[in-house]
């Protein structure tokens, strides 16, 4: 299934995206009652919704037949979509793609280990809403499709083997970066890092369309991976580039703290993104496969879109 948030009335409402329809339960449900008080409680909230997946699940699947009859189902385009989800904690993982590595100024742990930031629900927004460019904080705003893992189990220590039982699914998250934050220079010619300021700030992890259920994308490890802004193609991929699968992310981060449901981990980004072509920062663009090399960094007008296969498209305008 395709969990989304819609906005009804003002009010945020946990749906289910039905192919080009998105299906608002509570709506089904005042038509063709199914649900119990206890399960309409919950469906304002993703998180609640992932805590009681396994109770919840089969309901869902109720409510989109009752919803094939013409009840609180509405055309996508029609809908107000909101992210998917308001994480307490987005767990980031950078340099995880060996393209991107080759692109740009490195990190001394670059390539041997995850790079560990955080981002958290208050840098969220959703399809179609806007990235901020806020012009005093970054003079070099960029943006890097990524696989995100919604966490569905908890767990601590959570061995390789057994990790992608804790997770109940995927979304897309744009890791909106300030560049000339992240990457500083030396006097001699080297880099540094400093991931805080150039990774949270309001708007800077864009989240959607929807929340894939783990049964749909079986293998994580096999799917494609695209951005466009403003139509040109600037990243293409598989997640079968990346250095660190999925099941050894959720390990390593699951040794830092508890994974609980919710959470939300980044995967790192492929070759393409803006840093590649600015050379002042140590960009080396290697695109290959029809990608547009990037004239400059993201600006008001623009429009960003990020695609992976079998989750759909997250598309956000930049204004001031």
């Amino acid at each position: 299934m395709k969990l989304i948030n819609i906005s009804v009335n003002g009010a945020t409402r946990v749906g289910i995206l039905d192919g080009e329809h998105a299906v608002d339960l509570l709506a089904v449900h005042e038509a063709s009652p199914f649900l119990s008080t206890a399960d309409i409680a919950t469906l304002g909230n993703t998180i609640q919704v992932i805590a009681g997946w396994d109770h919840l699940k089969p309901l869902f699947a109720k409510g989109i037949e009752l919803s094939r009859s013409g009840k609180g189902r509405t055309p996508l385009e029609q809908s107000h979509l909101l992210a998917p989800m308001i994480p307490s904690t987005i767990l980031c993982s950078g340099s995880n793609y060996l393209s991107h590595n080759q692109e740009k100024a490195n990190a001394d742990t670059s390539g041997k280990e995850p790079e560990f930031f955080v981002k958290t629900g208050d840098c969220v927004v959703g399809h179609n809403q806007a990235i901020v460019w806020d012009p005093i904080l970054t003079k070099k705003l960029d943006g890097e499709v990524e696989l995100a893992i919604v966490i569905g189990k908890a767990g601590r220590h959570i061995a390789i083997k057994d990790a992608l039982d804790h997770v109940f699914g995927y979304t897309i998250v744009n890791d909106v970066t300030a560049r000339d934050r992240q990457v500083r220079k030396r006097p001699d010619g080297s880099y540094w890092y400093e991931l805080g300021r150039g990774k949270l700030f309001d708007t800077s992890a864009p989240m959607g369309p929807c929340i894939t259920t783990r049964d749909e994308i079986p293998n994580p490890q096999n799917i494609m991976i695209r951005s466009w802004v403003n139509g040109e193609l600037r990243q293409i991929s598989s997640t079968s580039q990346m250095i660190w699968s999925v099941a050894e992310l959720v390990h390593f981060f699951s040794v830092n703290m508890t994974l609980r449901p919710g959470m939300v981990i980044i995967t790192g980004t492929p070759s393409g993104t803006a840093w590649s072509s600015d050379e002042e920062l140590g960009g080396k663009w290697t695109g290959t496969d029809g990608m547009v090399k990037a004239q400059g960094y993201l600006k008001t007008g623009d429009t960003i879109a990020c695609e992976i296969e079998g989750i759909g498209r997250l598309s956000n305008p930049v204004a001031l």
